[in-house]
């Protein structure tokens, strides 16, 4: 006897939902998704094809379907909390925070005990820098379900943030234990480990950065052994720089130290510092394009403290000996009091109001030191085109006043006296609560007191300034 075409529908969306259903649970949502989709064509009235294709399509990252699977859902379940947790989860990534925060509040309200609907609610509230609402969302999240190592891994960038350390290492430690493969709990639990002054742990955590889901693609194994720190000798060693210009110009000095160590290092960097660092004695300098044979290892740059151990050179390693030196000199009229060097843009920058009057300070001739697009922010003339060129003219500078940015870590790496302007958790070499720093002898750090008060460290530089432009 023939099937009748409503039975014959009713059997294939069976299939078809049965075999999405054994998808999503094998981990290939996108696969279910498709399947589920086809199911809900030939059952649309069927709640839970449509909640489990939600899920699929949540879990592919499928954000605008989830959207509107979400809407027609809600319309007929209007106060089904998954169905909300789903649409704010979507928002969020969607970067639409206020109305993710509507929805996942809804989803919470509705279902109190739902801790991915607090920690998602967290991480909302986090973006859109209500901070003490996140840490109140993300304990929530933790007393709902104490296993939960996202809910602790967040909590900790968050406590981070806020420069409350100790909080910060218990809760990523937290999370590690639930889940010891959490890529991003160890590189927040470096980050507090080093901020606090724990190199040899916090350097070991730091590894990690390499099987972060965002980051690990930026480093692909290289057909060599990896080096660890074993014998150097009449070994060339790849250096592989890694991030911006600020860690390659403050971890150079490991690459000096391979070959004061008996190795040949072979750095390959972004071409803008080339000309810079290509005058290190025994250092090969590449930029990253070039191509490089015959060596005997390989290793990142940032893996280099773990591996070499120490802190070489404090002192200034980099030395300004360009022939446009004279020339930076030539031209300008000599200048009366300090020559005092600027830059005021970087990761953080300081407006060009809130610095006006650290300008002002009598007896001083400031001189621009910013490149990019923040050159002219500081309001002064001089223009510089490259690092070499830089680190010319800061070599004729009595001092350098600059925020976290790679002029900082020249000066240091020069050897000029350089103060250096630090937001109120700043990148962890600066470490907290402390005034100078291991990795530059010549650096005095002024921090803010509190995120964004860079009106109070701008009022101590100036009277810094001011006493030393004063003093014989």
């Amino acid at each position: 006897m023939d099937t009748h075409p409503a039975e014959a529908a009713v059997a294939d969306g069976r299939a078809y939902y049965l075999n999405g259903l054994l998808r999503l649970r094998a981990g290939q949502p996108r696969e279910a998704s498709s399947l589920l989709l086809r199911a809900l064509r030939d059952r649309p009235e069927d709640a839970d094809v449509r909640r489990n294709l939600i899920r699929a399509l949540l879990a592919s990252e499928q954000y605008g379907d989830v959207l509107d699977q979400a809407a027609i859902a809600l319309a007929l379940m209007p106060d089904d909390a998954e169905m909300y947790f789903a649409q704010g989860t979507a928002l969020g990534a969607l970067h639409r925070p206020l109305a993710a925060r509507a929805a996942l509040t809804r989803a919470v309200v509705l279902r109190p005990s739902l801790a991915a609907g607090w920690l998602h609610l967290g991480q909302v509230c986090t973006d859109l820098d209500d901070r003490a609402e996140a840490e109140r969302h993300y304990r929530a999240a933790i007393r709902c379900d104490p296993a939960l190592a996202q809910a602790f891994a967040s909590l900790g960038h968050l406590l981070l943030s806020d420069a409350r350390l100790e909080e910060a290492t218990a809760a990523c430690e937290a999370a590690v234990r639930l889940a010891p493969g959490l890529a991003e709990a160890h590189v927040t639990l470096a980050s507090a480990l080093l901020l606090s002054g724990d190199m040899p742990r916090g350097l070991r955590e730091y590894e990690w950065r390499k099987r972060h889901p965002a980051f690990r693609d930026d480093y692909p194994p290289l057909p060599a052994p990896y080096w660890s720190g074993d014998d150097l000798s009449g070994k060339v060693i790849l250096v592989r720089a890694e991030a911006g210009f600020s860690d390659t110009i403050l971890l150079a000095r490991y690459v000096l130290s391979i070959a004061e160590r008996g190795g040949t290092p072979v750095l390959q960097c972004d071409p803008k510092l080339v000309p810079l660092l290509s005058g290190m004695p025994g250092v090969v300098v590449l930029p990253r394009s070039a191509r490089v044979e015959g060596y005997d290892a390989w290793i990142d740059m940032m893996s280099l403290p773990l591996a070499l151990g120490g802190l070489p050179f404090a002192a200034g390693y980099l030395k300004a000996g360009y022939s446009n030196a004279g020339n930076l000199k030539a031209g300008r009229a000599e200048p009366r009091g300090l020559r005092v060097g600027i830059a005021s843009a970087g990761r953080r920058s300081i407006p060009a109001l809130v610095l006006a009057p650290l300008l002002a300070t009598q007896g001083v001739s400031f001189v621009n030191l910013q490149t990019g697009a923040g050159a002219g922010e500081a309001g002064l003339p001089d223009r510089l085109t490259d690092f070499a060129e830089t680190a010319a003219l800061i070599a004729t500078l009595d001092l350098v006043i600059a925020v976290d940015s790679p002029v900082a870590h020249l000066a240091g790496a020069l050897g000029v006296p350089v103060w250096v302007l630090l937001s109120h958790v700043p990148d962890w070499y600066w470490q907290l609560n402390r005034d100078d720093s291991p990795w530059y002898a010549s650096a005095r750090l002024f921090r803010q007191s509190a995120s964004g008060d860079w009106d109070g460290a701008i009022r101590r530089v100036t009277d810094a300034l001011a006493q030393k432009r004063s003093s014989p």
